[in-house]
């Protein structure tokens, strides 16, 4: 069923939001003269000439209270502007500098946010004199830190996101990052904030004015009005009552408008698209290839290291090749730098983690030397897969709009060549009506589908190398075969390159041709995938992962699963050896104080253990 209608809250809000600015805008050039009038009618109560009745002059008190609705919103507005603007700006801006700017500006605003903003707004209006202005500077500025701290936070968090990381591999710049990619995705909760600043400074305002910091006579504002009135409230209750009602009249507004927005504005409220026309698929132009050579390494790593701000390394010296249309599988327990690996390869390591590497090319492109590796090179010839099909996508823009970037930007296709090709991309990866799903967002989709729609995206440019970092993850059983199925229909029929991340190595030994296994930041050994599926393993840990990994003959034989004891260290428990001795059944003295170097056999693969090998590397 189609949503057209606007949200309840919503209706509500604008109509009162609409009464108000009415009164606003047309209030002091109708009634100011009705408002200002003196007569003998003093404080006298609510009447049919007097509806609120009249304050010590005989004024009445409805119509002050009308006419002070211009200089009280109009004072609302500012102040919430500038702490809205100044705020939004500081957040974002903070968000995107580097770790030390981050680290200094978040103390700063956890300073700012230790003084209630009344206290702030107090203290700016005691040094300045009070008046309309000086409020208002006072207000936005005693604001600014709650749109800051909420902007800092959610830009933070989606700049964690999958989507953002696709972004930066395309060379998609800072600042068109934080438009394109992070204030969609923070728009509904800074409505919420600017709705409720709102109604707060329409409070404060009022407040300040009550205590005689903020309008003074001969203006008036609900604030001074209520001050009035609270003096008479005996004689007349009706002078304090306009203004108090108007201030809550003004806040729900202000309320049911954010509420109302953030529903409306929410893409999963968004009426379903309407199915495109077919688009039929023009011939696809050849890639902007690297400078590998015919038949060689799609991907190499040597020596590559990565280290935390505080020196401790999290991956050590780990070396490895994958071949032109060759299917390679690194597994091991969770934290065993199996994704960080992954993440160094295409460059998209955390900002605050440190990396050096001997050699680390993707076809041809020397990424240890960023003059040599350009954004749009790379982002041509590497596809990711990420593991949670729900992150991959930016959740505010279409699929359609994600799919295409790739091609619009960086090979110069039209739009519509671009979403005829990944038409038919979405089609080859078995995703149904892929015209329709163009035009739908993320979460329309199923989890599988979403990760076949990924799937599609990193296969789109036709890159020589697909990174899959736990791409059956969070998906149910039938799916995950599904997904499997597609990664090597894609290497067979293409000859796709696929660096496969897994925990699971019954998945690896499925669809790899060759199988690294790391521990604690290191690969232990390197097998052929036949050896790995007759259990022709050398190092004890790869052995382990078998014994309590499930295989088709478990049952049968009326063998158990053995679970590995123990958990794999943090970075700051291990030691001088091997990181494996405390777990390990064949551990001897020398394993805790010499780490193993990987050997390599004359079969091809390799181990790094000592009860294996007799060539240890001594660790510095």
């Amino acid at each position: 069923m189609r949503r057209n209608r606007l949200p309840a809250p919503l209706v509500a809000g604008l109509i009162l939001a609409a009464l108000v600015v009415v009164v606003a805008v047309v209030a002091p050039m109708l009634w100011q003269g009705r408002a200002d009038a003196l007569s003998a009618d003093i404080r006298q109560g609510p009447s049919g000439a007097h509806w609120l009745g009249t304050d010590a002059l005989g004024r009445d008190v409805f119509w002050r209270t009308v006419v002070a609705t211009r200089l009280t919103v109009e004072m609302a507005i500012a102040a919430t502007a500038i702490a809205a603007v100044l705020g939004t700006l500081l957040g974002a801006g903070i968000a995107a500098a580097g770790t030390a700017v981050r680290a200094v500006g978040d103390r700063v605003i956890d300073l700012l946010l230790s003084f209630p903003p009344i206290i702030i707004a107090l203290t700016f209006t005691a040094i300045l004199s009070p008046g309309r202005a000086s409020v208002v500077g006072a207000l936005g500025l005693a604001f600014c830190p709650q749109f800051a701290r909420l902007t800092n936070r959610l830009a933070l968090s989606v700049n964690e996101r999958d989507y953002v990381a696709v972004a930066r591999l395309l060379g998609v710049g800072r600042f068109r990052v934080l438009i394109r990619h992070v204030v969609p995705n923070i728009a509904a909760p800074l409505l919420v904030l600017v709705s409720v600043g709102f109604a707060t400074s329409v409070l404060t305002v009022s407040g300040l004015s009550f205590l005689g910091l903020s309008v003074q006579p001969p203006a008036y504002d609900w604030g001074s009005l209520l001050a009035s009135g609270l003096r008479n409230i005996y004689d007349n209750p009706g002078e304090a009552l306009g203004p108090a009602l108007a201030i809550l009249v003004t806040g729900l507004a202000a309320g049911l408008v954010g509420d109302g927005l953030v529903r409306h504005l929410d893409p999963r409220g968004a009426p379903p698209p309407r199915r495109p026309a077919p688009v039929p698929a023009p011939p696809r132009p050849a890639p902007s290839g690297g400078t590998g050579p015919e038949g060689g390494a799609a991907a190499s790593v040597r020596g590559l290291s990565v280290r935390r701000p505080d020196g401790r390394e999290l991956i050590h010296e780990v070396s490895l090749t994958v071949g032109a249309g060759e299917v390679v599988g690194i597994v091991g327990e969770s934290g065993s730098g199996k994704s960080l690996t992954a993440l160094a390869l295409a460059r998209l390591l955390p900002r605050e983690l440190d990396w050096s590497a001997e050699h680390l090319d993707v076809n041809g492109i020397d990424l240890a030397d960023p003059a040599k590796s350009p954004p749009a090179r790379l982002a041509t010839e590497l596809g990711i897969v990420f593991q949670d099909p729900s992150s991959s996508f930016n959740p505010a823009l279409r699929i359609g709009t994600q799919l295409t970037e790739i091609l619009r930007v960086h090979t110069g296709t039209s739009r519509r060549q671009a979403e005829a090709m990944a038409v038919a991309r979405l089609t080859e990866t078995r995703v149904s009506s892929p015209e329709l799903r163009m035009r739908q967002y993320p979460h329309e989709l199923s989890g599988g589908m979403r990760q076949r729609a990924m799937i599609a995206a990193a296969m789109l440019h036709e890159p020589k190398l697909i990174i899959a970092d736990e791409p059956t993850t969070a998906l149910d059983v039938t799916v995950q075969a599904d997904v499997l199925r597609l990664l090597k229909q894609i290497n067979r029929e293409h000859g796709t390159a696929i660096l496969l991340i897994s925990h699971d190595i019954g998945v690896v030994s499925a669809l790899c041709d060759r199988v690294c296994v790391m521990y604690a930041g290191r690969v232990v050994e390197e097998v052929s995938v036949e050896d790995l599926r007759r259990r022709d393993v050398r190092h004890p840990y790869t052995r382990a992962l078998l014994a309590a990994s499930p295989d088709t003959s478990t049952d049968l034989d009326g063998a158990r699963l053995v679970p590995l004891p123990g958990r794999a260290p943090s970075a700051e428990a291990r030691g001088a050896g091997c990181a494996f001795a405390p777990r390990c059944p064949l551990a001897a003295p020398v394993c805790a104080e010499v780490v193993p170097a990987l050997v390599a056999e004359p079969s091809g693969n390799a181990v790094a253990c000592h009860a294996e090998t007799s060539t240890p590397e001594v660790r510095t």
